[in-house]
């Protein structure tokens, strides 16, 4: 039992039998989990969150005590890694109470597991002192631009310079930083070189990522700027190096000589890395998706709420993944503007 704030969270006991790995039907091994903890964000980023939406609370969420009972749930069936998502996570009154009981879980478990999360870096520095004692030493922050006024047309808010901010505070501490980076042709496609700068001075790893299909997003191919483009724009600028690759890496990472930090492609529209994804994800209210372009989701929050074992529905949605991308698309047969994949928008899958 973890008590915080007057909040009391269950710690699950762990199982005596021995670990399981998940493997899907493709032999891939899945020892990661990505757990959003709310569909709302103080931000309004359209690529992520449709209009139509961006007033709407979230669906019924778990609560801080059943997003621990889910996460004791994967990890007993061999999960070693969880990120937290969102929306935002930190927009939430109790994640503290949320970072704190799964900390306590991690703690108690006899396998090592990492924590992580990934954030919008507005009220990371409320969160600082939380995050080293849960043991979080990663912390993943969304900046799709570093020009105020930019900043503020994509997420319509203005919270440009707390972000940065939070960035160098959260180096100064020690944390390993990742600035994710969404690339849109013609939106922010100039600021490659910028951002490549960044890592001048400073040990961040900047991540581009390839504009992806989601709905209400407004997607369309011609505003991919692609892996291939961008690495060449980087390539005429900088003398750059690549970096050896780790098993399950989502990204292609590469570095300027002579600069402090790194910077990384995340290339799913061009070349996607399904064949050793490792990835599982939770949305807030429940649901399970055993992949980020997925349609098919499993309701695990029903059967938890009804002191059911969760652990073969877990098992029956992962033997039903896909090789690629969902099932939905390949790199050569990409979405079209007017025929966009069944999926939830992003905010509401968490990434």
């Amino acid at each position: 039992m973890f008590k915080n704030e007057g909040q009391v969270v269950e710690i699950p006991e762990p199982k005596q039998t021995a670990r399981h790995v998940l493997v899907d039907s493709f032999s891939r091994p899945h020892n990661y989990l990505r757990i959003s903890l709310s569909e709302a964000c103080n931000l309004r980023c359209s690529y992520c969150m449709p209009s139509e939406i961006m007033g709407a609370a979230d669906r019924k969420k778990m609560n801080a005590d059943e997003i621990v009972r889910m996460a004791a749930a994967f990890i007993d069936l061999g999960v070693t890694k969880i990120r937290l998502t969102g929306g935002e996570p930190l927009i939430r009154k109790d994640a503290k109470e949320i970072i704190a009981g799964l900390a306590a879980l991690v703690e108690q478990n006899q396998a090592p597991v990492r924590m992580a999360i990934t954030t919008n870096g507005v009220f990371v520095h409320h969160f600082i002192d939380d995050f080293k004692r849960a043991g979080i030493r990663s912390v993943n922050v969304s900046l799709d631009s570093l020009m105020p006024d930019r900043f503020e047309a994509i997420t319509k808010r203005n919270y440009f310079h707390q972000v940065v901010s939070n960035i160098h505070l959260l180096l100064q501490h020690g944390f390993t930083v990742k600035v994710n980076a969404v690339v849109m042709k013609g939106v922010n496609d100039d600021e490659l070189i910028d951002f490549v700068k960044w890592t001048r001075d400073f040990p961040l790893q900047v991540r581009f990522i390839e504009f992806m299909p989601f709905t209400g997003n407004h997607w369309q191919k011609e505003k991919v700027f692609s892996y291939s483009e961008m690495l060449k724009r980087i390539i005429d600028s900088f003398e750059i190096i690549p970096l050896q690759q780790q098993p399950h890496d989502t990204a292609k990472h590469y570095k300027v000589l002579g600069f402090e930090g790194s910077f990384a492609f995340i290339t799913t529209m061009s070349t996607p890395f399904c064949s050793s994804c490792n990835r599982l994800r939770l949305t807030a209210d429940g649901k399970m998706k055993n992949c980020l372009f997925g349609k098919d989701e499993t309701d695990l929050l029903t059967p938890l709420r009804a002191g059911e074992d969760i652990s073969q529905l877990i098992i029956q949605n992962l033997m039903g993944k896909h090789a690629m991308l969902g099932g939905q698309f390949t790199p050569e047969n990409l979405p079209s503007e007017n025929h966009i994949i069944e999926n939830r928008s992003m905010v509401a899958i968490g990434g």
